[in-house]
């Protein structure tokens, strides 16, 4: 079976440079590339004040923070301390030149989410956005954003939907069990070397490992609404106006550490 850990750094190593142009694709010349909190009240779900009420002041560790558009958003918002960790070097390079361009003080360290090289209890609140459905050990990812949490601090993660993952775009059908292997490899491009594998677990399945890791799970969030003109055309194949209004495209967690 592929080495998922191998198989997905490497797809990253080659996909990075057009992964970042097409989340800039629609930055005119000039203009700065997004770098957006993930607490404000665009990401989905929006914001949850009752649990973050501000970022201003805290210390906030992004996990897999890919071109870091998260940490440099949270940075710009006033956060006193953000470290981005992610294992692609080629990411991390989009990671330190956006910090760059935005002059905010931000650290990127190359690591893995399963085996952070970060201290205990260091950070107020963590972040990972569409990370985990990538890493075979989710029980070793919460526990690594739960060491490095205070206690009381809070984990914020979500991931593609994993019933939006079993339905064809094309047809806006099922395409297999939502009992099923939630193991699967995607071919992103043909003239790469490496394909993803990703992992559509349940909700159920990501709600009792968040417990188990020692987290009070505050908030599960399915954003969406059923009408298809309240979402954008993205160039993706996969991100559909009509299948969002019919399945959730994201799943989103607001967890405490106890």
């Amino acid at each position: 079976m592929t080495d998922t850990r191998a198989e997905n750094r490497k797809l990253w190593e080659e996909w990075s440079e057009d992964f970042q142009a097409l989340w800039n694709a629609n930055t005119a010349e000039g203009e700065a590339p997004p770098a957006p909190c993930p607490f404000t009240d665009d990401p989905p779900g929006g914001s949850q004040p009752d649990l973050l009420p501000t970022v201003e002041g805290i210390d906030f560790v992004e996990l897999g923070c890919g071109g870091g558009q998260g940490s440099v958003g949270t940075a710009l918002e006033g956060a006193d301390t953000v470290v981005g960790v992610d294992f692609s070097a080629a990411q991390l390079d989009h990671a330190r030149h956006l910090r760059d361009h935005y002059g905010v003080d931000a650290r990127f360290v190359r690591g893995d989410v399963t085996n952070l090289p970060l201290p205990d209890a260091s950070f107020d609140v963590a972040f990972s956005g569409w990370v985990y459905q990538m890493v075979p050990d989710l029980e070793a990812c919460l526990a690594e954003a739960r060491r490095v949490l205070r206690d009381d601090g809070l984990l914020v993660f979500d991931v593609p939907h994993p019933m939006y993952e079993r339905m064809d775009p094309e047809t806006n059908t099922l395409t297999r069990s939502y009992h099923a292997d939630p193991r699967r490899e995607i071919v992103i491009d043909e003239d790469y070397e490496a394909d993803m594998v990703a992992f559509d677990r349940k909700v159920s399945t990501l709600h009792n490992a968040a417990v188990a890791a020692g987290f009070d799970v505050q908030r599960l969030l399915e954003p969406g609404t059923a009408d298809p003109d309240d979402y954008e055309d993205k160039p993706l194949e996969s991100d559909r106006p009509d299948l969002k209004a019919m399945v959730p495209r994201t799943v989103r967690f607001w967890a405490t550490a106890r």
